[in-house]
C-alpha cells in the first residue's frame, strides 16, 4: 500500500499541472491558420454578393470583382459560398469553365451577363438581407474569402436588367 501512495502522489501531482496548463492556454487567442488572414500578395476581391433564385431549389449566382495588382495573372480554380452544396464557374453563355483567369493589373468583373458564379443547393438559412462568406480558391492553393451581401432575384440584384411588366 505504501508503494501506491508513492507512485499515486507523483501522478496526480502531474494530471493537476497538465490541466492547469491546459486550462490557462485556453485563455489565450488561437492562433492556428483558422485565425490567421487569407490572402493573395496582390490581389483584391471585393462587391461580393449571392443572388438567390426566384424559385427554391434552382441555383442562384454570385458576383463579385477580382483586381490583380499583380504582375502575374492568376488563375482562380474554384468559388466556395458558405451554405451552398457546390458552385460552378460559368460564362457568358452559360458553359461551364474549370478556372477563370485575371490578367495581370486588370480587374476580373463577375457579373451578371458576364463570367459569373452559379450557386447551386442554396440552402434555405440564406436569406435576402444577410450574409454569407464567398471565398476565391486560386489554382496554386491561395484563397481569399470576403463577406458576400445575399440579394433576392430582382431589378437591382440583376444589375439593372429589368423584369417582365405585370398585367
Amino acid at each position: 500500500m505504501t508503494k501506491a501512495r508513492h507512485f499515486a502522489l507523483p501522478l496526480l501531482i502531474a494530471v493537476a499541472t497538465v490541466s492547469l496548463a491546459a486550462c490557462k492556454g485556453a485563455d489565450k487567442p488561437e492562433t492556428a491558420a483558422s485565425s490567421a488572414p487569407e490572402g493573395k500578395p496582390g490581389v483584391t476581391v471585393s462587391d461580393a454578393r449571392l443572388v438567390l433564385p426566384a424559385v427554391a431549389g434552382n441555383p442562384g449566382a454570385a458576383y463579385f470583382s477580382l483586381e490583380n495588382q499583380s504582375k502575374e495573372m492568376v488563375a482562380i480554380a474554384s468559388v466556395a459560398v458558405t451554405g451552398a452544396g457546390k458552385t460552378e464557374i460559368h460564362t457568358a453563355d452559360m458553359k461551364p469553365v474549370d478556372h477563370a483567369e485575371a490578367e495581370p493589373r486588370t480587374t476580373l468583373r463577375f457579373e451578371p451577363g458576364k463570367v459569373h458564379v452559379m450557386v447551386f443547393d442554396v440552402g434555405a438559412d440564406l436569406k435576402a438581407g444577410s450574409e454569407t462568406e464567398l471565398t476565391v480558391i486560386f489554382a496554386d492553393g491561395d484563397k481569399v474569402s470576403v463577406p458576400a451581401k445575399i440579394e433576392a432575384m430582382g431589378a437591382a440584384a440583376m444589375g439593372g436588367m429589368s423584369e417582365a411588366p405585370k398585367p
